[in-house]
């Protein structure tokens, strides 16, 4: 019997039959099916679903365990079929047996799912309604804590015209599957979507529509027409977090959503900024990254946020053009008053470095910093990148920071501009406790190409940190501790 861990269980040998039990034992019973079902269950649900199933299957002890499991994961990926179409037909048919409950197996098996997570492909309407029939059993007992829904839809035509025509026609597919199903979409706490095209109001109405939904993430989509604006005004909704990959529109204006805690934009194809803040009074993070493109111009960063209890910061640039512009820091310190963590990924090598500084000096409340500085020769860059130039910014004069502790760069190279950035930080961090030097995070694709040429240039990098340390060393306290990674 194999964990989701991958250790294996195996049963316990048979009890003497000398000994004293009160538990009648039958000859082809083993140890472990005479525990009660309390503890058969939670061995049960330690198990991948498909080994669990196998085991009621095979056993009239285990038998009717399977329904009284209260943390369900079901996903195509877990069953076998030659087409979508089958591997559906077999998913519908384990939801309709897991999770119907009329009538129940036995009479013991009344049982409430605390977790159900769902991955599927959207295709036939009558599985669709099979699916939301199922779930709707589920949270009528209205006990469901965390119910995510992962719905996978497929596009294959690289034609811009017939790809948009078969995103508007999943998300078409997509809605009205919502609006037939308004229980199991109003119990929905985690939802992810892909290669839709949606209508103006489709996903505020959508988040209005699902009561608890906590967590959307939209892969690949867009709005039909995507020269206009994606407008979220939901000031009811309980949504945390909203993540935009690729999604293709002008911008995302967030006009309200009082509980959102974390943003994610990647890879937008829009000219920049992609995403305006409202009113987000609760907003913690916001992950901003993309390879910047020939039609994108760097912007502001007070452009788009707006005063909030923001704390923590990525900015991810893919070894290409810097897509933010250094502004003076007064008119980010109101942003940036409760910012305790900032995080700069992808840095392209030739950039100086000096212009991160205003970020530093715009956030007082500051404690760790981090740069990420990583080009692999398997990235290519794209036809359409944006021309990189280099940034330029000196802090201002006598600014001193009092809070930050620590500083990380990873993947740098140049031992004099390295140093030379540490020494202006050191100068400028006054508190600061703690430099972590790294080397280039490993990629396999890279050492693929030439183990050998990778394990020599990791040694060279290493030993080119060691000697940043040494001169830092001579030049300041030790109450900065200097870590080499």
């Amino acid at each position: 019997m194999e964990l989701r861990s991958g250790r294996r269980l195996t049963s316990l040998p048979p009890r003497n039959k000398s000994s004293p039990s009160n538990i009648d034992i039958g000859q082809d019973e083993d140890m472990i099916s005479t525990l009660p079902d309390h503890l058969l269950l939670g061995i049960l649900e330690r198990l991948h679903l498909r080994e669990a199933l196998r085991i009621g299957a095979a056993s009239t002890r285990w038998r009717h365990l399977p329904h009284q499991l209260s943390h369900l994961e079901l996903g195509v990926d877990q069953f076998h079929g030659a087409t979508p179409v089958e591997i559906m037909d077999a998913f519908t048919g384990a939801v309709r047996r897991l999770l119907s409950v009329s009538p129940p197996p036995c009479p013991a098996c009344s049982r409430a799912i605390k977790t159900l997570v769902l991955r599927f492909y959207m295709l036939d309407p009558l599985q669709l309604s099979s699916i939301s029939g199922g779930v709707e059993d589920v949270v009528s007992r209205r006990e469901t804590r965390w119910l995510p829904v992962f719905i996978f839809t497929a596009v294959s035509t690289t034609d811009d015209t017939t790809q948009l025509l078969a995103k508007m026609g999943q998300a078409e597919r997509f809605m009205s599957f919502s609006r037939a199903c308004p229980v199991a979409f109003r119990w929905l706490t985690r939802l992810t979507l892909e290669n839709l095209a949606f209508g103006e109001d489709d996903v505020a109405g959508l988040i209005k529509a699902c009561d608890k939904l906590k967590h959307l993430i939209l892969k690949s989509c867009r709005l039909v027409d995507h020269h206009s604006a994606l407008k979220i005004d939901t000031p009811c909704s309980g949504l945390q977090e909203l993540r935009f990959i690729d999604f293709a529109c002008t911008c995302i204006e967030l006009i309200s959503v009082p509980k959102l805690r974390e943003i994610w934009c990647w890879s937008w194809p829009c000219e920049s900024p992609p995403v305006h803040f409202g009113h987000v009074p609760q907003l913690l993070e916001v992950n901003l990254g993309s390879r910047a493109g020939v039609w994108q111009a760097p912007f502001a960063l007070s452009e788009c946020l707006s005063a909030t209890n923001l704390s923590r910061l990525y900015l991810n640039f893919g070894c290409e053009m810097i897509w933010i512009q250094p502004e003076h820091p007064k008119h980010l310190t109101t942003i940036f008053r409760n910012l305790t963590e900032v995080y700069l990924y992808y840095i392209f090598p030739e950039c100086d470095l000096n212009w991160t500084m205003f970020l530093v000096e715009a956030a007082p409340a500051l404690l760790n910093f981090t740069l990420l500085r990583n080009q692999h020769p398997c990235v290519k860059p794209s036809a359409h990148s944006a021309q990189k130039t280099n940034m330029l910014w000196e802090p201002s004069k006598d600014w001193k920071h009092l809070n930050l502790k620590l500083l990380v760069m990873a993947g740098f190279e140049e031992e004099d501009k390295v140093t030379n950035y540490l020494r202006l930080f050191m100068e400028r961090a006054v508190g600061l406790k703690r430099i972590e030097l790294r080397g280039k995070h490993p990629c396999d694709k890279c050492n693929a190409m030439d183990l050998e040429l990778e394990s020599t240039r990791s040694l060279v990098d290493k030993a080119s940190r060691y000697r940043i340390k040494e001169r830092l060393t001579h030049e300041f306290s030790l109450s900065v501790k200097i870590t080499i990674c």
